[in-house]
């Protein structure tokens, strides 16, 4: 299989994957224990991790990207009102939160740099 088959392939399967963390994340953000919102302390975990792991294994930015891009789509199609007028992410402070720390986590993971292309300090005594 040519490699960009491949590549190809492994992107649209990391998108799969980010939309389904996407619609969970999304669904449960707005679980409270008290003052606590523990959904989306959940869920932000869930996402992070996802992205985290998806960049660590894969060492391709772009199934990153992928995978931020299902998650952030889901976000913002379940955002907006149903068919039937129910809205999963009110205009509330939670929801606003929650959508903007995913893409924040989003961005922070992609735009992480690569630290095994980090030049190496060298000593200048040559000891």
């Amino acid at each position: 299989m040519p490699n960009w088959i491949s590549r190809g392939l492994s992107w649209l399967a990391a998108a799969l994957v980010g939309v389904v963390y996407g619609t969970a994340g999304t669904i449960a953000h707005s679980l409270m224990w008290g003052v606590i919102p523990v959904g989306m302390i959940v869920a932000a975990i869930a996402c992070a991790a996802l992205l985290i792991a998806v960049r660590a294994l894969t060492h391709d930015r772009g199934a990153t990207v992928a995978t931020a891009l299902g998650m952030l789509g889901m976000v913002m199609i379940i955002s907006g009102p149903g068919p039937g007028g129910s809205v999963i992410v009110p205009n509330t402070p939670i929801g606003q939160i929650w959508i903007y720390l995913v893409a924040g986590i989003a961005l922070l993971v992609i735009a992480w740099p690569n630290l095994k292309r980090l030049p190496r300090q060298t000593t200048a005594d040559g000891s």
